[in-house]
């Protein structure tokens, strides 16, 4: 069972590279889990033909059946559960996750199960988020960033959490956002992090068209080059062994990184 845990700062394009992977291990046939660890519940949509579905928890609590699944099932049999948390403001939004991925492995995840992929929001400094890789639920881990600054800044902040918690990096996902040498800057960062870039996701207006209509690149547009792209990750992603526990680096050396490429 691969169990992986897709990180990067809000707005990166993370949840919509995680349920288009999740979509291309589907269209494979393999048995894919994926879980949705952002509070507003919604990274799971475009699985699901645009439907947000309860959280875990709130299923839990109105099922009349204890024997009736905690999960729904998506595009080519996904199954997709969402952790939820409280509502703005109120609470913490961490601690749905430990309770929820603590009871889904207590009922659920069995070594039948071929990929589990946790989409976690922000990054590893808050004790909740960091659940999945804490609990020893997730053991590897793929951080999406793009080549500007905020984005590999988050990425190496994210990068120190792998570190403390001694976790293994799969590699930087490089979603674009069309700057000036943005894949070479990724390739070199990922480098001096001690890692490697395992996939670059051009920019395609597909994207946004297809989750408009409540779909996955893969379901909405099997055809085109876009989800080729990404069928081709979730391969890269099956396939990787190149997994060490990186170093963070001086966030001075970023800022030298993209002076050096401008």
């Amino acid at each position: 069972m691969k169990q992986i845990a897709i990180y990067g700062k809000g707005g990166i394009g993370k949840s919509t590279i995680s349920a288009n992977v999740a979509a291309a291990l589907g269209e494979r046939g393999l048995d894919t889990w994926y879980i949705g660890c952002d509070p507003k519940a919604d990274g799971s949509m475009t699985l699901l033909g645009g439907r947000k579905i309860e959280t875990f928890l709130e299923r839990l609590r109105s099922s009349t059946n204890e024997n009736s699944p905690a999960y729904v099932e998506g595009f080519n049999g996904i199954k997709c559960i969402e952790t939820g948390g409280p509502i703005a403001g109120v609470g913490c939004a961490g601690r749905g996750i430990i309770v929820a991925v603590q009871e889904l492995h207590k009922r659920y995840f069995t070594n039948e199960i071929d990929v589990i992929i946790y989409d976690v929001p922000g990054d590893v400094v808050c004790g909740g988020f960091a659940a999945p890789l804490r609990e020893k639920f997730a053991n590897e881990v793929y951080i999406v960033t793009s080549g500007e600054y905020l984005s590999l800044y988050a990425a190496n902040n994210i990068v120190r959490g792998l570190e403390n918690l001694k976790v293994n990096l799969g590699g930087l996902i490089c979603n674009s956002r069309e700057i000036r040498n943005e894949e070479r800057i990724v390739s070199e960062f990922a480098k001096m992090i001690g890692s490697h870039m395992i996939g670059f996701i051009p920019r395609d207006p597909i994207v946004r068209e297809c989750e408009n209509r409540g779909k996955t690149v893969i379901e909405g547009a099997p055809q085109s080059p876009q989800a080729d792209v990404y069928r081709r990750l979730a391969d890269a992603i099956l396939k990787n062994t190149n997994l060490r526990i990186p170093k963070p680096i001086d966030p001075d050396e970023i800022r030298v990184l993209l002076r050096e490429n401008e």
